[in-house]
């Protein structure tokens, strides 16, 4: 586990603590903790799966990601909570990317950062290039028409909530509502949550109450029919129409 051992010196770097003061967080010893940082031990199971939730990062990227690689300062903007996402491919090396079913969206505030969680989410691949980090979420209600209750946005992973830019849509995830669709205007220290649907009031929420931001790339009106999961079937439809479109105008 050599990038386990770079990776926890780094994430214990970032968060400026000494060895000392990162092994009494974790109830170990100091000596414990080097001999984990230099490699010279490996931490059980148990430790590892700590570490992950003190650092609010993925054990997938603990284990697997060299962070000294990547650029540390965006690991923990947003909420803290920042985790690195793998890029999966099919069979031919096209990108997919994770739908979350209606379903599943009741479980994506605990299962976020979970691989299992994820690897269990149906993957589609989008008849167009978007660059970053995307995945396809549900929409519920009626507080963002003309979207409709079943429909889904496709939207793309932003590093900090200095990238949010006012009056645009995103779809966020805090610790206490879960997942929204909302418009959205930065505040100090926080954000300020506007429905298109005049009914419902604009709310704030803490900078620190953030856990993802995905940035709007396109939706899909799939279904006039509540909460249905026949909607994520239609959307597939869709996308397949889409593709098959693009490729006649291209030929």
């Amino acid at each position: 586990m050599v990038k386990l051992a770079s990776n926890i010196k780094v994430l214990r770097e970032l968060k400026k603590v000494s060895q000392e003061d990162l092994s009494a967080q974790l109830d170990i010893t100091r000596s414990r903790l080097g001999a984990y940082e230099e490699g010279r031990n490996e931490p059980p199971l148990e430790l590892v799966l700590k570490l992950a939730d003190h650092f609010h990062i993925s054990v997938d990227a603990l284990l697997r990601a060299d962070l000294s690689k990547t650029d540390p300062e965006a690991l923990l903007k947003i909420g803290k909570n920042r985790i690195l996402f793998p890029v999966i491919v099919d069979k031919d090396n096209n990108e997919t990317i994770e739908v979350i079913t209606i379903k599943a969206s009741a479980g994506y505030l605990n299962g976020y950062s979970d691989p299992d969680y994820m690897e269990k989410l149906p993957r589609m691949k989008l008849p167009f290039n978007v660059v970053g980090k995307n995945r396809g979420f549900p929409i519920k209600g009626d507080s963002m028409l003309p979207l409709k209750d079943g429909s889904y946005v496709i939207a793309t992973y932003i590093e900090s909530i200095s990238q949010v830019k006012d009056g645009k849509t995103y779809i966020v995830l805090t610790k206490n509502d879960g997942l929204v669709y909302k418009r959205v205007y930065k505040k100090t220290n926080a954000l300020e949550l506007h429905s298109d649907n005049k009914l419902y009031e604009p709310y704030t929420v803490k900078g620190s109450d953030v856990l993802e931001l995905w940035e709007f790339v396109c939706s899909f009106n799939t279904s006039d029919k509540e909460e249905s999961e026949a909607s994520l079937g239609n959307m597939f439809g869709m996308l397949k129409n889409i593709q098959q479109e693009m490729k006649s105008m291209r030929k």
